[in-house]
């Protein structure tokens, strides 16, 4: 782009609160974040971001399926990484493909070593296929509980009992409020647990509520990790504080910062319009960790262990 038609495209040139709120707009749409600044935390080098996707329709959605973002691709995505200061991450399969994991694995190819996966398959999967999956970086299997899909809770525990002789986890997304009725299953798993965007406890009142003794109590057992990512999904109060969902997050995080992971869910398909902006919900998060050491485990080494990163 030359140099003047990046600075209209950015909006430099135009006067007023219009031109910079077009300039925002604009930016949102190009790399499916807003704002522009770098986070005033500068995160720990070898930081992994846990949770995020790629979107390209060159592969196509599955039947039924409800949430279809625009395209979201490696360069947009490339562009976030660069600003956030950070280069490793775990692409997961979202809902929009069903089982079909095409996207998911293209990417890990594209993006190489600095990379893992998470699929989404069930119980048709043979172990070649999943042997095959291994090999290209994948090191999770998920299960969206949130939405009717390819996965279902009668699928979990056999699935569990396949993946765990490579070493693999199941990543949950589901409803807080379904979380009392599926922990007696949850607990049972042969292999770690990961429950994605702070267990979705749900505002107000999350502390307090059923969804949450039921996330500590899975935490407390030892064999469920949390993903610090998405507070926008379930906050009442809203950004950029979030100040119901975090003592939530505090609260995970002081009873087990060892399992602990923090994601950025790029693109942010739930959010249809006013994307978030990436470095504040760095900076909301790190504070929310607060100590060094605490941060050194959530954003490097946690998830150096969990997905297996040289």
């Amino acid at each position: 782009m030359r140099d003047m038609n990046r600075r209209e495209f950015l909006g430099v040139s135009a006067a007023g609160l219009f031109g910079a709120s077009f300039a925002s707009t604009a930016m949102a749409r190009e790399v499916w974040s807003s704002g522009t600044e770098k986070p005033a935390f500068t995160l720990p080098a070898g930081t992994i971001d846990c949770h995020m996707h790629i979107y390209d329709d060159r592969f196509p959605s599955a039947p039924g399926t409800t949430l279809r973002p625009p395209n979201a691709s490696i360069e947009q995505y490339r562009a976030v990484q660069t600003r956030l200061g950070m280069h490793r991450n775990v692409v997961v399969t979202p809902s929009t493909y069903g089982t079909d994991n095409r996207c998911t694995l293209d990417a890990l190819r594209r993006f190489g070593q600095d990379a893992r996966g998470v699929a989404v398959v069930d119980s048709s999967v043979t172990q070649q296929q999943l042997s095959d999956m291994h090999d290209a970086g994948v090191r999770a299997i998920r299960f969206n509980l949130s939405y009717p899909g390819a996965t279902t809770v009668d699928m979990l525990a056999p699935l569990a009992s396949r993946i765990a002789p490579f070493g693999w986890h199941i990543e949950l997304v589901v409803q807080g409020a379904k979380l009392p009725s599926l922990e007696t299953i949850l607990s049972a798993l042969p292999c770690p647990l990961v429950i994605d965007h702070i267990a979705h406890v749900p505002q107000p009142g999350g502390l307090e509520s059923d969804a949450m003794r039921a996330a500590r109590r899975l935490v407390d057992r030892g064999n469920t990790w949390i993903t610090l990512s998405g507070p926008y999904v379930d906050t009442k109060s809203g950004a950029p504080g979030y100040a119901d969902v975090a003592p939530v997050a505090k609260a995970f995080i002081e009873a087990a910062p060892e399992r602990m992971l923090w994601g950025t869910d790029w693109p942010h398909p739930t959010q249809k319009s006013d994307k978030p902006d990436d470095a504040s919900l760095v900076d909301t998060i790190a504070g929310w960790i607060g100590r060094s050491d605490w941060q050194q485990m959530i954003f490097v080494s946690n998830p150096e262990k969990l997905y297996g990163f040289a």
